[in-house]
């Protein structure tokens, strides 16, 4: 990976509805521009991802989604408003963000739930993407959001029942998402923080290989994560079934790099090979022994293989 950076320049953009987003640029003023999307959602941007880019061909930009990270009003607080969090309105945020930096087109760079965003801004403004780069492949399909919620119970036994009790009875059998986000919307912090442990501990249970997020030991980071996560899911990401993988062959001719782990447990609905084979021109990179991580060295070696090749187009 390239070496860590500090960014050159960084600020506030209120985006409406009394939000305002985080962003930074690094790197090389006059370099070609990409946009890192990242994942959640909720979890806001690492400055690790930086290291993705060569600093003196790219001008980075990062930004942290309405809610989370640096944005503000925060997710995380006692008593939040996601009203206005939705898909559309953080798909509406980047292209605000892209005129707001005088950007004509940029690279988009995301993984899992960046993966779905960075589609979604993608086929509403292709004109826009000179590249795309993705990892821990996803799409908005439901059977992909059932697979996080109850379909992976069978392979972590343990931890999904577990899980699945920490929501009344009533509840256990419907729509785990749907029951978990109300007891994390609760005024009462001793609901919604046992509920925000409870499925952050989920979260860790079923990404085998892949080690404890460190952030979910910080009690606001994962109120605002689980908060963000179950709004999205129970919502089922506010995108009819299907609808991305139904019109990314509109996205043909924008050179893309798709890079998936083997052991990553979205393979299970076949989402990598669906979406590469609706995608003409895409190109798909499966890497064995790799899960749901960017951690691995070869995983991070098909990244930055593809963001120095796609510097080099200019």
């Amino acid at each position: 990976m390239y070496p860590a950076i500090e960014p050159y320049d960084h600020g506030m953009l209120d985006v409406g509805d009394g939000h305002e987003i985080y962003w930074e640029t690094c790197g090389n003023p006059d370099g070609k521009p990409a946009l890192v999307v990242h994942g959640g959602p909720g979890s806001g941007c690492s400055a690790n991802v930086r290291r993705f880019f060569d600093p003196a061909r790219y001008r980075i930009v990062l930004a942290d989604q309405r809610g989370c990270g640096r944005s503000t009003p925060h997710a995380g607080a006692p008593v939040a408003d996601l009203s206005a969090n939705t898909t559309e309105h953080l798909v509406a945020d980047f292209e605000r963000l892209r005129e707001h930096l005088g950007i004509e087109k940029w690279l988009l760079f995301g993984g899992s739930w960046g993966s779905v965003l960075s589609l979604a801004y993608a086929l509403r403004h292709t004109e826009r993407v000179s590249e795309i780069v993705l990892m821990g492949l996803a799409t908005d399909r439901f059977i992909e959001i059932e697979l996080l919620i109850r379909g992976l119970g069978a392979y972590f036994p343990d931890g999904f029942a577990k899980f699945r009790d920490g929501v009344p009875e009533s509840e256990r059998d419907g729509d785990l998402s749907a029951a978990y986000h109300r007891l994390l919307m609760d005024p009462d912090p001793a609901v919604h923080h046992q509920a925000a442990k409870n499925w952050c501990a989920w979260e860790d249970a079923m990404l085998p290989g892949v080690p404890p997020h460190d952030d979910f030991e910080d009690p606001a980071y994962r109120l605002c994560f689980a908060r963000l996560v179950t709004h999205y899911f129970s919502n089922r990401v506010f995108l009819p079934d299907g609808e991305i993988l139904r019109q990314v062959g509109r996205l043909a001719g924008i050179p893309a790099v798709l890079a998936q782990g083997v052991l990553d447990t979205s393979n299970l609905v076949g989402t990598p090979w669906l979406l590469h084979h609706a995608w003409p021109g895409s190109e798909l990179v499966m890497l064995d022994d790799v899960g749901h991580t960017v951690s691995a060295a070869s995983m991070q070696e098909v990244l930055i293989g593809a963001t120095d090749r796609f510097a080099l187009r200019g």
